[in-house]
């Protein structure tokens, strides 16, 4: 029988059960249903009942590595796979993983790369680690094929063979759909994201801002997140007196019920991988306008589930969202349908298995 480690650079707290929660709870199952004995380590937690059924410890805040490496030694634990979300591809740490117990080690890699990539002094580093500690991970996986790229970019071609691509996947029968006619005013986008400068909310607003005031009347903007950014854009927001047409919501669990209310989802961002916001507004049969960024392009399709423009094109966000409000654009047809073809979580669970069965 085989113990796995599953370390992950994450917080599990109950006001935001999203995507990756629903996937880690689904694939722990999986695993237990194959005989795999699993111990989970993060971040920190918040107990709550969603996890109820998961052995998990919590770094509480402390730096998960040294956590888990002083927790093993601590108490004599041997895991025979270690599995990593969000941690850097290739680190020391990994070497120390392999030097004290030797596992089979599979990385998944979630994290996103800057919009002008990394300054000269971390790609110098990044091809260093991968030739000091490449060898010490077995599997790399990128949630797409950008993120797979970036990988072997960052570190070398020498990890090319093991690395692959796992994409995303979301519980579809979570997400109420849309019934909506998007051609009826007024029209309502909405806005899921941690609120931060590398999200481009402050160009939506930006764009907002420059949008002919005749549509004003006609649309509306919820945005749903916390983040360091949003007193600043709260600011924004007043100073082009948006107040009656953006709307701040804070945090909710209930994305996955409120998003079929919408018309629209607008997603402006820098940075991203894969992201499980796209893929539950489109579960949601929402179209998306976002950029051109990370795996977007990958499941974005211009004029068919949605729009997708250059980052920091604020005239041509403005662009889209005025043409939609003068019904020049739009999109009609049923958005979900790929969705549910090759984005679930089903999907995405059997293919993280296959990566364990086949150690």
């Amino acid at each position: 029988m085989k113990h796995i480690a599953i370390i992950c650079e994450y917080i599990l707290f109950p006001n935001r059960i999203g995507g990756m929660d629903r996937f880690f709870k689904a694939f722990d199952s999986e695993l237990k249903k194959q005989g795999y004995i699993v111990t989970w380590f993060f971040k920190n937690v918040e107990p709550f009942d969603f996890y109820e059924n998961l052995d998990i410890k919590s770094a509480n805040n402390k730096n998960i590595e040294h956590y888990f490496l002083s927790y093993c030694t601590e108490n004599k634990l041997t895991f025979q796979i270690v599995i990593t979300h969000f941690l850097q591809p290739i680190s020391p740490f990994f070497k120390a993983v392999k030097q004290l117990m030797n596992p089979y080690i599979i990385n998944v890699d979630h994290n996103p790369r800057p919009l002008d990539g990394f300054p000269l002094k971390k790609r110098i580093k990044n091809k260093v680690k991968g030739w000091l500690y490449g060898n010490y991970v077995d599997k790399l996986v990128g949630v797409s094929h950008y993120t797979k790229n970036c990988i072997i970019n960052d570190f070398g071609i020498t990890i090319k063979k093991k690395t692959t691509v796992v994409y995303n996947g979301i519980d579809i029968s979570d997400y109420k759909k849309q019934q909506l006619n998007r051609l009826q005013m007024p029209l309502k986008f909405i806005v899921v994201s941690h609120l931060r400068k590398s999200k481009g909310i402050q160009d939506l607003l930006e764009a907002i801002h420059s949008i002919d005031r005749a549509y004003y009347k006609y649309f509306e903007i919820d945005i749903f997140g916390e983040g360091e950014y949003k007193q600043h854009l709260i600011s924004l927001q007043k100073k082009y007196n948006l107040e009656q047409i953006v709307h701040f919501k804070g945090s909710s669990p209930r994305i996955n019920e409120l998003l079929g209310n919408y018309h629209y989802l607008i997603q402006p961002t820098y940075m991203e991988c894969f992201s499980l916001s796209i893929l539950e507004s489109l579960a949601s049969n929402v179209p998306v306008i976002t950029t051109t960024v990370g795996g977007n392009p990958e499941i974005i399709k211009n004029n068919i589930n949605g729009y997708i423009f250059e980052p920091k094109d604020i005239f041509k966000l403005k662009e889209i969202i005025q043409g939609i409000l003068a019904e020049n654009l739009g999109i009609t047809k049923d958005v979900s349908i790929e969705i549910k073809e090759n984005y679930t979580l089903d999907i995405m669970v059997a293919n993280h298995l296959k990566l364990v069965v086949c150690t």
